[in-house]
């Protein structure tokens, strides 16, 4: 029986091979001595080349949309089979899709563009207890670092499609809306799945963000919530028709 591979960066590791820590645990620990002087510049490379394969790797997949989850969803659960119909419906819409290449929400997607014959790419992370890449990824890069990783869904996604999910799911979802409502990008649509499971959260971003000041009332615009499939796809195309308009509209003032 094989014993448990571990993935690092590139590299495939077993047995005592595999490290006590991740490259990103490795890099934010404090550091009592001086070592980081000598380690750190070093890590800058593998930085730089981690930015280098993934722009070489995705500057050719087209439009795609990247559709987050929980890695714990089970293929006979509703979300499982929800998002792989969003992905069929998305692929069908001539975009490829894109997940963090794990377990779950990230399968059920990448099955779903697979099956229907669309670009799958899963972008995968290093991390203690999630390894490798589902067999459902057709373009697969795995990364040591959640920050190069992250940098790579905003620049080459259209859209997000995020379903019900934990932490890394809200993680996501966060940093999204952020750089939307900071104008870092120029906007695109963040289409929510489950209005029961969203519904909790976005009620207190009302009742408790908005009522308190905290953000303005055109923030909770910034994202779109469905149930279904076919909503969660026309709602993307709508979205991305409106910031074309707007493009457009701004071109021709000029």
């Amino acid at each position: 029986m094989a014993s448990h591979a571990y993935r690092k960066g590139p590299l495939l590791l077993r047995g005592e091979q595999i490290p006590t820590q991740t490259a990103d645990t490795a890099l934010l620990s404090p550091q009592d001595d001086h070592d980081w002087l000598h380690k750190d510049p070093w890590r800058v490379m593998r930085i730089q080349a981690e930015f280098v394969e993934g722009f070489g790797a995705l500057a050719e997949i087209g439009p795609a949309i990247s559709i987050f989850g929980s890695a714990r969803t089970r293929p006979d659960q509703p979300d499982y089979q929800l998002a792989r119909q969003i992905a069929t419906e998305l692929v069908a819409e001539r975009f490829a899709v894109i997940t963090g290449g794990g377990p779950g929400i990230m399968e059920a997607a990448n099955l779903g563009a697979s099956e229907a014959g669309g670009i799958s790419v899963g972008l995968g992370i290093e991390l203690p207890h999630e390894q490798g890449l589902n067999e459902y990824v057709n373009l697969g890069i795995n990364f040591r670092y959640f920050f190069v990783r992250k940098t790579m869904f905003v620049k080459y996604s259209q859209g997000f499609v995020v379903c019900p999910g934990g932490f890394g799911t809200l993680d996501e979802l966060f940093e999204a809306i952020t750089l939307v409502q900071t104008h870092k990008v120029l906007g695109f649509p963040i289409v929510l799945v489950d209005s029961e499971y969203w519904g909790g959260l976005l009620e207190w971003i009302t009742s408790t963000m908005l009522r308190e000041g905290l953000i303005s009332p055109g923030d909770t615009d910034l994202w779109t919530v469905v149930d279904t499939p076919e909503e969660a796809v026309t709602a993307l195309k709508a979205g991305l028709k409106r910031l074309a308009d707007s493009a457009n509209s701004a071109t021709s003032a000029e």
